[in-house]
């Protein structure tokens, strides 16, 4: 008998669990770099604008 009579299922919850959360980290910093040009580019749009060369 081993030590810790569940130590797989404890190393697989905690194994998922690092994949959910790292998976989410991701998520958010893709989502955010994503959202951060697209802001960009309007800015830059409504700089034309204000200008006089935008559409």
């Amino acid at each position: 008998m081993t030590a810790v009579p569940h130590l797989g299922f404890i190393v697989a919850a905690y194994a998922v669990t690092v994949l959910v959360v790292g998976g989410a980290v991701a998520a958010v910093l893709l989502d955010g770099r994503a959202l951060r040009r697209a802001l960009e580019r309007l800015e830059a749009r409504a700089g034309r604008a204000r200008a006089g060369g935008g559409r």
